[in-house]
């Protein structure tokens, strides 16, 4: 396990996060990035991301973005929009990384989310799930994209935990096998991926009581679905 995670101080940790209740399964994290890049930094993040989680006691899972259509370009049948849409109803919890791009998010990365609907049926696939946020930088540190992808966190109706990560001058953050170099900015890593078990195994089984409004409860199934059906402009 060492040898797995070298960077990491294994006598700071007496067991998992957050001990799962008897029979639970582990808490099941997509891991999504924002560059197709052959040498993407915010995929190499959540590659080291998704180590952590594993070590944590999670079960990921990454969606590679290449190929994927630009939004309202093909048919949501195309398979690499459903690959998308099955992970996301899979998950439990998510994580989101990108690039920092004029001083946004990357259009890789936000034509995944533009792809993932708010309702599929009568099921909102993001509502109530756990998210973290993090952004690399080819810079000076900056927070601009993990600020938006806190409000499109919001929108998408997910719990975004309060820690996020923000990588400057990320090129020089990991060495020539890609893995993260010992640092201020890993141990932060390490704080995030810990804080999103935690959270995530916390809330998922109240998911249907924190999300459950009066509004929607006042409409009737058949009014509900018609709503969240009409396409959008």
């Amino acid at each position: 396990m060492s040898q797995h995670l070298p960077n990491l101080d294994h006598h700071l940790f007496d067991g998992p996060p957050i001990a799962l209740p008897p029979g639970a399964h582990k808490p099941r994290i997509l891991l999504l990035y924002g560059s197709t890049r052959e040498r993407s930094f915010s995929r190499l993040l959540v590659e080291e991301a998704a180590r952590l989680l594993e070590h944590f006691g999670a079960e990921t899972r990454l969606f590679n973005p290449s190929e994927l259509p630009l939004p309202d370009d093909v048919a949501v049948e195309h398979p690499k929009v459903q690959a998308l849409r099955e992970l996301v109803l899979w998950s439990e919890g998510q994580v989101w990384c990108s690039p920092e791009r004029h001083g946004s998010m990357s259009a890789v990365f936000k034509a995944q989310i533009d792809w993932i609907p708010l309702a599929l049926g009568a099921v909102r696939p993001t509502q109530g799930k756990t998210l973290a946020v993090m952004q690399v930088c080819g810079g000076s540190q900056s927070f601009n994209v993990v600020n938006q992808l806190r409000v499109l966190g919001r929108w998408m109706r997910m719990f975004t935990i309060p820690n996020q990560s923000s990588v400057p001058k990320a090129y020089m953050e990991f060495d020539e096998t890609g893995r993260m170099k010992p640092s201020a900015y890993y141990d932060r890593l390490v704080d995030v991926m810990e804080e999103l078990v935690r959270f995530t195994v916390l809330l998922r089984d109240s998911q249907a009581l924190l999300v459950d409004r009066y509004s929607e409860r006042k409409e009737s199934a058949e009014q509900l679905m018609a709503r969240v059906n009409q396409r959008s402009l």
